[in-house]
């Protein structure tokens, strides 16, 4: 006979969402430092591995999980309770430990690298959160998890690491009030942390038009995928989400089955709505057989999804996942592994409860409810579209290193100095015995006042009045299209040719104006006002 099984399960409410600048990829780089063991507990993983225990750990966006699966005794019981309690504060997380364990973390990178969906899927999360932490995998950047500090490694762990901020479930066969005691021994001389975790206040804006990412690497297989923002796992809505996800994508009834795999668009399709803690997402991807067309089997897929307003859906596709679902339920329910780990799951999304208020739903849910969901978030502006184009030699930019500034300037000389200018007094009585006035033989009247100016340089300003009441009588578009057009050219030099000569004159200039008055401003140095001049009467 099977001998009866006991579960402990730990969950820190605590993963990637909770990680700032820099620190991607910290809360799954704990998870690993704390199988490393404890001044009480030397080598965990070593340690469950003697009592033949099946463990792990896991880290997500909303939570990390650690468990135990062992044969059901009182001594197994209270060994894992009291493993848990322990490296719950008292953990090494030391710089030899992260240093070991950097090779295992680096395989589990490479090895997601490796795998097209896997990046697609990130790259597609990446491009729908603009400030979100859920656009962010867990697995972190490899500069932040390579460089990491160690210091802020062990502040993290401090902070979240603590019994007010964990959830112990134990499932399977034990005697309830037995492991009640064991666990108020073992957990109960904990202190309550005197530190209070900071509030994540970070809300997604609602997406405001259509996205797309495209990703060319080594590889096989051809992929098209379509995300979609969503709701938390909490909303009365997000069982009319799960429940429209598996209408598009259950074989061989699925809308998405049938419109791209029965077509021969697609070898496969699957779907995905991820309940979090915060709103979420809904992905769905198409695998694109070598040769086959990737635009097709994503304009098939876009058309499917969002063309669920003209094209409802039936009761009876709902009927058929609610009966799959609430079979799931029951499933769960049964095995005391998955219960644990749903309850777990249903915590890291706000409540255990949780789990037992979405199994309500399914049983009420209607066709009008997932019609209703389909029609709010299927659309376009609400879209991430996401392609995995196979390349055997994808072109890339070169990789850029940092810059040594200190090292770039300890030596270097620059230009001698710029000319200084000369303080002035701006004064109206200084102004004016400084000001030159004089009218030129056309009538022009011109005013300057001559100052040492820094690097030489020169402002001007040039006003040209023009035409009278009667002549200007609604011509008001006339005067500001005309002053718009003047920069574009003159008889004798084109728009580029000006730009060359004020680049040349190291000028600058502007003309605008109505149906009044025409305007030049702008600046030159000393020995180019000349030649600056003479463009700028050209152009007028």
């Amino acid at each position: 006979a099977t001998q009866p099984k006991t579960t402990v399960s730990v969950t820190y409410l605590v993963g990637s969402h909770h990680e700032n600048y820099g620190e991607t990829g910290m809360a799954h780089l704990l998870e690993h430092l704390m199988f490393k063991g404890t001044p009480a507990h030397g080598n965990i993983m070593t340690e469950l591995g003697r009592r033949g225990m099946d463990f792990n750990g896991s880290t997500g966006f909303d939570r990390t999980n650690y468990h135990e699966i062992f044969s059901a005794s009182p001594a197994n019981l209270d060994w894992a309770l009291a493993m848990e309690a322990d490296r719950m504060v008292n953990s090494f997380i030391s710089r030899k430990d992260l240093d070991s364990e950097m090779t295992v973390v680096r395989n589990e990178m490479e090895s997601g690298e490796n795998n097209p969906h896997s990046i697609l899927v990130q790259r597609m999360l990446s491009a729908a959160f603009n400030w979100h932490n859920y656009g962010k995998e867990p697995i972190g950047a490899r500069t932040d998890v390579e460089r990491v500090n160690i210091a802020r490694l062990q502040a993290f762990y401090r902070a979240y690491y603590q019994p007010d901020n964990a959830v112990l479930i134990v499932a399977g066969a034990f005697d309830p009030d037995e492991a009640l005691r064991v666990i108020a021994k073992h957990f109960g001389p904990i202190p309550r942390p005197a530190r209070k975790l900071p509030p994540l206040y970070t809300d997604e804006p609602v997406q405001d038009g259509e996205r797309q990412v495209v990703l060319r690497r080594v590889g096989d297989t051809q992929l098209v995928g379509a995300l979609y923002h969503t709701m938390p796992q909490a909303s009365p809505d997000y069982v009319a989400m799960d429940a429209l996800t598996e209408i598009m994508t259950r074989a061989p009834s699925g809308r998405l089955y049938q419109a791209l795999v029965d077509t021969n668009l697609s070898t496969a399709v699957e779907g995905e709505n991820w309940g979090m803690h915060d709103p979420g997402v809904a992905m769905f991807f198409a695998q694109v057989p070598a040769g086959g067309s990737r635009d097709k089997a994503r304009d098939a897929m876009v058309a499917t999804l969002e063309g669920v307003k003209a094209q409802p859906i039936t009761a009876v596709e709902v009927e058929r996942v609610r009966t799959r679902a609430l079979n799931d339920f029951e499933r769960i329910i049964a095995s005391p592994q998955a219960f644990a780990a749903s309850i777990s799951e249903a915590m890291a999304s706000g409540d255990w409860r949780l789990f037992f208020l979405e199994r309500d739903r399914w049983r009420k849910v209607s066709a009008a409810d997932v019609q209703r969901v389909a029609v709010a978030y299927l659309k376009p502006a609400n879209r991430t579209v996401g392609e995995f184009i196979p390349d055997a030699q994808p072109e890339r930019s070169p990789a850029q290193a940092k810059v040594d500034i200190a090292t770039l300037v300890r030596d270097y000389k620059g230009d001698a100095p710029v000319a200084a200018g000369v303080s002035f007094d701006p004064t109206p009585v200084n102004l004016d015995l400084r000001t030159q006035r004089f009218a030129l033989g056309n009538g022009m009247k011109v005013v300057l006042l001559p100052k040492k100016t820094r690097g030489g340089t020169v402002q001007f300003a040039l006003k040209l009045h023009q035409g009278d009441e009667r002549s200007l009588a609604g011509r008001d578009t006339d005067g500001d299209l005309a002053a718009s057009m003047l920069m574009r050219g003159t008889a004798k030099h084109s728009r580029q040719e000006i730009e060359d000569a004020l680049d040349a004159y190291r000028a600058r200039l502007s003309i605008n104006g109505d149906a009044t008055v025409t305007q030049a401003r702008g600046q030159t140095v000393r020995e180019r006002l000349p030649d600056t001049l003479r463009l700028v009467a050209e152009i007028l």
